[in-house]
């Protein structure tokens, strides 16, 4: 990590829990989000409402569970921290409990690829995490389980995790993740809807691949990619 700025990623950090917050898919002082730095990471702080949260209130912890500031971290900073640790290839770790994926989450229920746009997670299905008491060890650790491969995961009966690279994405994810959740559940009051199979879903997998790298891949043998246009 280069070119780091404390108090700019400070700001940054207060400035997406308050988005949380006005995107609706958080409330009050529910929900946390962390943020990998040269010294660990920083983690909000327990029960303070993000409209009144201040660039100094946000915690620096240590991967060895020691922290500093004059708040206390995030009663679930242990999966804040075990994903950090984890998971090299992210930054960012969001909580939130956003409606529909808490609703399917209080039903223990895995996204299966009815949509296809359930690949935003990376793999066919956004899987449910089992439940454990908030703040455990035990939370931690199924939270790890369902997002092996996986860019998010529900906690059953608490609520949703995205990750990210960096705080806008996961922001952004957290939001696909409650926008297919909503869709799951109303499919649902039709029935159970049928699913893309693997096969379908390893293309779109390979398509939200290749159009994160700013190009969209010819999949169907034709040779239709857009280019910018030659002066």
């Amino acid at each position: 990590m280069t070119d780091y700025d404390d108090r700019r990623q400070r700001e940054a950090m207060v400035e997406i829990c308050r988005k949380m917050n006005a995107s609706g898919i958080n409330q009050g002082t529910a929900g946390n989000v962390s943020i990998r730095n040269p010294h660990g990471f920083l983690v909000t702080p327990t029960s303070l409402p993000y409209d009144e949260m201040t660039p100094d209130d946000l915690v620096q912890m240590n991967f060895d569970g020691t922290y500093e500031g004059r708040r206390r971290p995030s009663s679930e900073w242990r999966f804040h921290r075990d994903i950090l640790a984890a998971r090299d290839d992210i930054n960012v770790v969001l909580h939130c409990h956003s409606v529909y994926a808490t609703t399917l989450a209080c039903h223990h229920k895995t996204i299966p690829s009815f949509h296809y746009m359930t690949g935003v997670a990376g793999g066919t299905t956004i899987r449910c995490a089992k439940y454990a008491t908030f703040g455990t060890q035990a939370l931690s650790d199924n939270a790890l389980e369902a997002l092996q491969g996986r860019l998010a995961c529900l906690l059953g009966q608490h609520g949703q995790i995205s990750l990210g690279k960096t705080l806008p994405s996961a922001l952004a994810l957290a939001i696909e993740v409650e926008t297919i959740s909503r869709l799951y559940v109303q499919a649902l009051t039709l029935g159970e809807p049928p699913v893309l199979s693997d096969e379908e879903m390893a293309r779109v997998l390979q398509q939200m691949k290749n159009m994160s790298y700013g190009q969209a891949p010819d999949l169907d043998g034709v040779n239709d990619i857009a280019r910018p246009k030659q002066r």
